[in-house]
């Protein structure tokens, strides 16, 4: 029977460790604090930054909110990127995407102090991470990509020398868990396949673990998958439920392929929290590089 790796449980002990981690900084004079950068009203956006503080109180993280309207210039997001690079309270910060039509994203990224990257996307500290193949990495990691990894390593799936197809090429997962995958750390051999990639059912076949990250609804069926592998889903797609009458998130594993696999993570309730708990991890470790 394949096991159910459970993200929320997972990323609440990581929680909890960081509620120590945290106390003990605070005893040391040092207290660490998240800034977010909210630009407009979208739904999305505002749940998920608000998601961001309640987890940051449950620790013990102090929360520092910046909220600008959904007309806001270049020139206003870009004062509020340098006020937080320059406030001494606050250890990270995201900046949340997307931001209004017309916006450089990039352009305010690189705008964003290296040190206090929390989500582990900037320029300089992705350079970072594919510089340092070997030995510790002392810059913030990308928080999904990084979640995946603590995940598997929370249920003792060895990766070492096993062949792993990554679907999709974003930035923010397929892309970039490769960087994380093939340290030495780790050792793992890694397929990045994409809408380019001919016969991709193929290498899905032949994974030992396949890290879904597509955002197509039940796009890796079981007869995709090798018996024993293991299953990271972390698309996300909206389909409407007709019986439901409503919308429901879906991922990218069709869940009739739990029944041939080792291993598989949920979706929702695998990598969603993880990413959640990592963001909190950058942030505590960066206050952590100030003793």
């Amino acid at each position: 029977m394949a096991v159910k790796i459970d993200g929320k449980m997972v990323s609440a002990q990581i929680k909890a460790n960081l509620a120590e981690r945290v106390a003990s900084l605070k005893e040391r004079g040092i207290n660490p604090g998240l800034g977010t950068i909210l630009v407009g009203s979208d739904p999305g956006s505002v749940k998920y930054v608000a998601g961001k503080h309640t987890d940051c109180a449950e620790i013990g993280v102090n929360s520092i909110r910046k909220e600008l309207p959904a007309d806001a210039t270049f020139e206003q997001i870009a004062e509020a990127v340098q006020e937080l690079n320059a406030d001494p309270d606050c250890t990270g910060y995201i900046v949340q995407l997307p931001l209004p039509r017309g916006i450089d994203e990039n352009a305010i990224i690189d705008l964003i102090d290296p040190k206090k990257d929390a989500d582990g996307m900037h320029p300089y500290n992705l350079g970072e991470l594919v510089l340092h193949a070997r030995g510790d990495i002392t810059t913030p990691l990308p928080c999904t990509p990084r979640g995946v990894i603590e995940l598997l390593n929370a249920y003792d799936i060895d990766l070492d020398g096993k062949e792993v197809c990554v679907l999709g090429r974003g930035i923010t997962i397929g892309r970039t868990v490769g960087l994380l995958l093939t340290r030495k750390a780790v050792n793992a051999t890694v397929t990045l396949c994409h809408t380019g990639t001919k016969d991709v059912r193929k290498h899905m076949r032949e994974a030992d673990v396949i890290i879904a990250a597509m955002g197509s609804a039940g796009f890796v069926k079981p007869e995709d998958v090798k018996e024993g592998a293991v299953l990271v889903d972390v698309g996300v797609s909206r389909v409407f439920d007709e019986e439901a009458g409503r919308y429901r998130v879906k991922g990218d594993v069709d869940k009739a392929s739990y029944e041939k696999v080792s291993a598989y993570t949920p979706n929702p309730g695998g990598v969603g929290p993880m990413t959640r708990a990592m963001l909190l991890e950058n942030v505590v470790e960066m206050a952590e590089r100030q003793l």
